[in-house]
């Protein structure tokens, strides 16, 4: 894939983050584009055209919850009603709003991965019930889809026991219209957007000498006000080191 950077982000990357690190989210700058944002959904068109299966899961049960989320979506991003055929993106492209497919055209829609996940009656945890993931950062969605988050998060050290009743206390918390957004950070030797990896072939741990971009990630939790269902969504910027030191320096 096409080496796709950022050169600047709109938060400092390199301020160390205690897990969950939540943070209210103002609701208008939810979902927002970036100066990546033409070459960033280029990629997501391929992907989504050529490698359908690794990037986009959907169970029958989420689908009133993403098509809720499309008309989220195209209210507040595009402008449009439910009604409306297809929509004009920023870039100059025509996407046609598919609603049997809500996932694939969300994906088309927006910079943004975006997971939806439930909680089942009587569960202790939500479930990842629908996807498009086309810039995993070392993870693989066929692994992930229809498990909880302890399982999500596997094999992630840091997610510990008290960190995961935390962020399922999130979860369940969030309310309609009240976003929260944490971001993480990382050094990447390669900085390709789709990198998925299973869990059994971990990530090796990078050295000053592959610490060539920094990949970071603003995460989001959006309550669905109908369906309930919670969207965690990932705006991933890569860019070089320089960059990075250039605008934030040391910190």
């Amino acid at each position: 894939m096409t080496e796709i950077l950022q050169t600047s982000i709109p938060y400092n990357p390199l301020i160390p983050q205690r897990l969950p690190g939540i943070q209210p989210l103002n609701p208008e700058a939810w979902l927002e584009f970036d100066t990546a944002f033409a070459a960033q959904m280029a990629a997501r068109d391929r992907l989504l055209a050529t490698a359908r299966d690794d990037v986009l899961r959907a169970d029958p049960a989420a689908q009133e919850a993403a098509q809720e989320l499309l008309d989220l979506v195209m209210a507040l991003r595009y402008g449009v009603s439910g009604a409306a055929e297809q929509v004009h993106r920023p870039d100059g492209q025509i996407v046609p709003l598919d609603r049997d497919a809500p996932m694939v055209t969300l994906g088309r829609l927006v910079q943004q991965d975006l997971c939806l996940l439930q909680k089942p009656e009587g569960a202790a945890e939500h479930v990842l019930t629908a996807a498009v993931l086309c810039f995993p950062a070392s993870w693989t969605l066929a692994e992930k889809f229809q498990k909880p988050l302890v399982a999500i998060h596997n094999p992630v050290s840091s997610y510990t026991g008290d960190v995961a009743r935390r962020v399922q206390r999130l979860f369940d918390g969030v309310q309609p219209g009240r976003p929260l957004w944490r971001i993480n950070a990382l050094w990447y030797a390669d900085p390709s957007l789709h990198q998925p990896r299973r869990e059994a072939d971990p990530r090796p741990t990078s050295t000053p000498d592959t610490q060539h971009f920094l990949r970071s990630e603003l995460q989001s939790i959006y309550r669905l006000p109908h369906t309930r269902a919670v969207v965690f969504s990932i705006h991933t910027t890569v860019m070089r080191r320089q960059d990075v030191l250039a605008q934030w320096g040391g910190h």
